[in-house]
């Protein structure tokens, strides 16, 4: 019998919209007391790839997945450090208006949104069917998020409440149907959702009204990059190296050159003696804010 292997991964292709940049920076890996997060606006800053005739794809519209393009921003990574960049699903917070079943249905239970708590940026979401498979996490009076714990949206759809008698009562309660046209209310249903069989009263927590609540898509895991800011590079180091150097005699300015023999670098050499003339030190002094500009390369050589 034949064994078949199946690839679980896929490249993700994910818009920028439904991604979160948290960024943290420290100056070296010693400082680790204090956490400055800061969130990077990711429309800006991350762009996807498009496929190509090279590729088989089509050209500016089908997104090549899983290869993005980031762009630092100069203005936020200007220090010399390490900065860490968290990537992660949009988290989209707002509030359960309301855990209801359906009036045709009463079996099935779900959450209610209310539009209006949703930010706008995230409400083209929330439309039927727009947040299947998108993980609800759920958050604590306190505002501490629940550990470990989480449900998927399994459908979407819009709703109205009504008002429907309870069996051998005189009491009414409030109950929701799906309606065709818009509406300001959404039914999600969960998964898990529904007791086990062989214990028909353990009902599954799926939230409470007026409880907080965090939905993020599951368009891709995590990522953590970490990017480290230094004043010197391996090419810079290679010129340092490698590169054309030149000593005047006379006043011992020593200069060194990059690939373009341009002036990388230019340091003053001397000697400090004792009374006795006797040699102490040898000296090299950066002349960063004071380069002879007489000495290039092409003037000297030619």
């Amino acid at each position: 019998m034949a064994i078949g292997s199946y690839g679980t991964i896929r490249p993700s292709d994910v818009s920028p919209a439904d991604v979160e940049i948290i960024m943290n920076f420290t100056p070296s890996r010693d400082v680790t007391d204090q956490f400055v997060l800061t969130k990077l606006d990711a429309q800006t800053i991350l762009r996807p790839y498009f496929e190509n005739s090279e590729t088989g794809g089509n050209a500016g519209v089908e997104v090549l997945g899983g290869l993005y393009n980031l762009t630092l921003p100069a203005s936020q990574f200007n220090a010399l450090g390490f900065y860490t960049l968290y990537l992660r699903p949009a988290q989209i917070r707002t509030t359960i208006t309301d855990c209801g079943v359906l009036s045709a249905l009463p079996n099935v239970k779900g959450l209610v949104i209310d539009l209006s708590n949703v930010p706008t940026q995230y409400q083209n979401k929330f439309v039927p069917q727009g947040l299947v498979g998108f993980r609800i996490e759920y958050l604590n009076p306190d505002g501490s998020k629940i550990p470990n714990f989480f449900r998927v949206i399994t459908s979407s759809f819009y709703c109205e409440p009504v008002v429907t008698n309870e069996v051998n009562t005189q009491q009414k309660s409030i109950r929701y149907r799906y309606v065709d046209g818009s509406s300001n209310l959404l039914f999600l249903t969960l998964s898990p959702s529904s007791s086990p069989t062989n214990k028909p009263n353990a009902t599954p927590f799926i939230g409470q009204p007026s409880q907080d609540i965090i939905i993020s898509n599951t368009f891709f895991n995590p990522v953590t990059l970490e990017i480290e800011m230094v004043e010197y590079d391996i090419s810079s180091l290679a010129i340092a190296l490698y590169g054309n150097q030149t000593k005047s005699i006379d006043d011992g300015i020593y200069t060194i050159y990059d690939s373009q023999n341009n002036i990388f670098r230019q340091y003053n050499l001397y000697e400090v003696r004792d009374q006795f003339n006797a040699l102490l030190y040898e000296v090299r002094q950066n002349r960063n804010n004071n380069i002879d500009f007489s000495k290039n390369f092409t003037n000297i050589t030619t």
